[in-house]
């Protein structure tokens, strides 16, 4: 789920539950609508996101709801809990957005939703924000990620220009999670199949022994911070991909829920900048 450069007044959305699939064990497909996504702004991006708003437990909001009014007024273990997931698929004409949730059983707090939710229910939700588009002009596409990342890269590859050359490197638990992605590019994609082993320790390896191809790439590499940084580095520091050209960012980090991630995610993007830069200021 970008570095998320996007900066506007958070818009409220009301939608209401259409659809839910299940496409593998471990990920479910909640499609949303209803009249209050008229004119929902997304298409210019496919790593739009949306931030769903989870009430507190035992908390009643004033309507008509404001989250801005809420935060000022309500103290802070009463906010709406928010979670971030990028826009699989808008259909404007249908007025449905789709989003998809990995799913671990009971552990967390959207996936969970996603399995017990049932049409028609109403959820709130933040956004659109986005950053991250496949440039025509880019000789090829890296496009690399975990399950977390799976939509906005499967949303991607629905964009590439036609004949567009990609390396694509998915990392999931197993064969079972494994989807369909069409894509009118010539990508070639590799499943990795992580199975106990840890997450993105099998990205950074493929990765790290790929051949580049030459020519001007750009690159959009998310999912768990820890490899993120790994390969980040790699492709700053030894591949030298400029920034401009490079779509980079952990959505989310082993040990801590998204809460505590997104609190200390600056000061770590700041770090890091910090560290890898260092390098190439010395080699130039």
């Amino acid at each position: 789920m970008a570095d998320r450069p996007v900066r506007r007044k958070p818009q409220l959305n009301r939608a209401r539950v259409q659809h839910v699939e299940r496409l593998s064990p471990h990920m479910i497909r909640v499609v949303l609508g209803g009249d209050g996504l008229a004119g929902f702004p997304v298409g210019e991006y496919s790593d739009h996101y949306i931030k769903l708003l989870f009430p507190a437990e035992g908390v009643r909001y004033p309507e008509p709801f404001d989250i801005q009014r809420i935060r000022a007024e309500f103290p802070r273990d009463q906010w709406p809990r928010t979670r971030t997931y990028t826009v699989r698929r808008w259909n404007a004409q249908a007025r449905e957005l789709t989003v998809d949730f990995v799913y671990h059983g009971d552990e967390g707090l959207a996936g969970p939703w996603a399995a017990r939710v049932r049409p028609g229910e109403e959820i709130l939700f933040l956004g659109p924000g986005g950053a991250y588009a496949p440039a025509t002009e880019a000789d090829w596409h890296l496009l690399v990620g975990d399950e977390s990342a799976l939509p906005a890269i499967a949303a991607s590859l629905e964009r590439l220009p036609e004949g567009s050359r990609a390396r694509v490197f998915l990392e999931v638990s197993g064969p079972s999670e494994e989807q369909k992605l069409p894509t009118p590019g010539d990508a070639e994609v590799t499943w990795l199949h992580r199975g106990s082993g840890r997450v993105g320790e099998a990205l950074v390896r493929a990765v790290t022994e790929m051949e580049f191809p030459p020519g001007d790439v750009q690159a959009f590499v998310h999912g768990e911070a820890g490899f993120v940084k790994q390969l980040r580095r790699l492709l700053r520091v030894e591949h030298g991909v400029p920034r401009e050209r490079l779509s980079i960012s952990g959505y989310w980090r082993a040990g801590h829920d998204e809460d505590g991630w997104q609190a200390s995610k600056p000061e770590w993007n700041r770090r890091i900048e910090e560290e890898q830069e260092a390098p190439r200021a010395l080699a130039s």
